[in-house]
């Protein structure tokens, strides 16, 4: 068993000798087997015991085991108490997520005080054969399928490779005691119902069936790798080609894993599949999706704008990114679309730079007739989310003098007559 325990932490490169690690010790037998394990190997390891104070003088007594224990083989013992009923309270949360929440913050705060490498759990092959059938059971991807991790981050599973009675032989010949924490024999919660009652009518299908179900989620792990790794290439990405997905064999698993790192869910993403040019998906991270001629764009939510009002010439801030700077100079023609200069003597103050509104209208430079902006724009082929960061520069009688950044309207055009214009310069900050 040594053997299979060094190959699995050689497989998926846990541990190094070189290294502290802490141990999580609860005094049951898959904490203790880990215990002698790593000791056993020669890694340096001291071990932490979390005392919930849920289970009364049984809490106490696994706290005792515990300290004896290392005490006997020279191992130092790290211990700490939660009033975890307390906290689970405060928090609105249940007792095994306070549980869980208390003693993993505890681990890692641990971790960085004493300069250790990782912490190993105990975890072992039945516990991830369990959470592969409770994902099954609840509904999940293929990532629920791949059950419980070698590594995640700084916690460490090096007993993944064994089964519960693998752990408890391995005690036996070392003639080594554990205590049994009560509630894992009360089937009054899914993962022991999972436990007492639906594995071992599994196994008696076949007597193999948690070795096959952990060998499948191991497969499934390296086809999620590949799978990441492919997905990895979308990050930060603000904008898909449907049409280039298809390549890669699975669109809508892509475009959940780039979704999802903008608080996109999987019902959302099936309907985003499915959904018609022009629709808007809002996620409750603060992003807004749009669905646009086989393309997916991503920005953040629109925030509302105040419109700006121009009383008379000057530098105004449009926001923490862009100034605009309107003033009166001798008559030119700009002939860049992100300047305008319009006849200063058409244009009546103040002025209002405001975004595009339902029945805007402006009659364009060297058109005849007024044009809706919402045409003007779809004319141009813009996104719905360019349309709705569109800015106009509006007089004092309402009328569009600037679609900024596009056309002058062709009512305030400088002409041969024009003396003095007025000028719209945008500066980055």
């Amino acid at each position: 068993m040594l053997s299979k325990v060094r190959d699995y932490i050689k497989k998926y490169k846990l541990l190094d000798t070189n290294e502290l690690y802490l141990v999580a010790l609860s005094g049951g037998a898959d904490s203790v087997s880990l215990l002698l394990l790593l000791d056993e190997m020669g890694y340096q390891t001291h071990a932490i015991h979390c005392n919930f104070h849920l289970r009364g003088e049984e809490s106490d007594r696994d706290e005792r085991f515990c300290e004896s224990l290392c005490q006997q083989k020279n191992i130092p013992f790290h211990r700490v108490h939660f009033d975890t009923l307390m906290y689970a309270e405060t928090h609105k949360v249940s007792v095994e997520m306070a549980a869980r929440e208390l003693r993993y913050r505890y681990f890692e705060q641990l971790r960085n005080d004493i300069g250790a490498a990782g912490v190993c759990v105990a975890h072992h092959r039945d516990d991830a054969v369990e959470t592969v059938l409770l994902n099954l059971v609840r509904g999940t991807g293929l990532r629920g399928l791949t059950g419980i991790q070698p590594k995640n981050g700084n916690i460490l599973r090096p007993l993944l490779c064994l089964s519960r009675k693998e752990i408890e032989a391995y005690l036996r010949t070392k003639g080594q005691e554990y205590v049994t924490d009560s509630t894992n024999l009360e089937a009054d919660v899914q993962r022991n119902v999972i436990r007492l009652k639906v594995l071992p009518l599994l196994q008696e299908l076949n007597p193999a069936v948690s070795e096959n179900i952990q060998r499948t989620a191991e497969n499934l792990l390296e086809a999620q790798q590949v799978l990441d790794a492919v997905s990895n290439l979308f990050d930060d990405v603000k904008e898909l080609e449907l049409n280039e997905l298809k390549k890669f064999g699975s669109s809508e698993y892509i475009v959940y894993q780039w979704a999802k790192q903008y608080g996109f869910n999987g019902a959302q993403v099936r309907q985003i599949m499915e959904a018609e040019t022009g629709r808007v998906f809002s996620s409750p991270a603060g992003y807004d999706l749009l669905v646009d001629r086989g393309r997916l764009l991503v920005e953040p939510s629109l925030k509302p704008m105040k419109p700006l009002l121009i009383p008379e010439e000057g530098t105004y801030v449009l926001d923490h990114q862009m100034r605009l700077s309107v003033k009166k100079e001798p008559a030119w023609i700009s002939k860049d679309a992100a300047i305008a200069t319009v006849d200063a003597s058409k244009v009546r103050f103040p002025l209002t730079v405001r975004r595009v509104e339902e029945g805007d209208v402006m009659q364009p430079f060297g058109m005849e007739g007024r044009k809706l902006l919402s045409d003007l724009m779809t004319d141009r082929k813009m996104t719905l989310f360019e349309k709705r960061r569109q800015l106009v520069v509006t007089d004092a009688d309402h009328q569009v003098v600037w679609l900024v950044g596009i056309r002058t309207d062709h009512r305030f055009q400088v002409s041969d007559t024009t003396t003095e214009v007025l000028s719209f310069v945008p500066k980055l900050v």
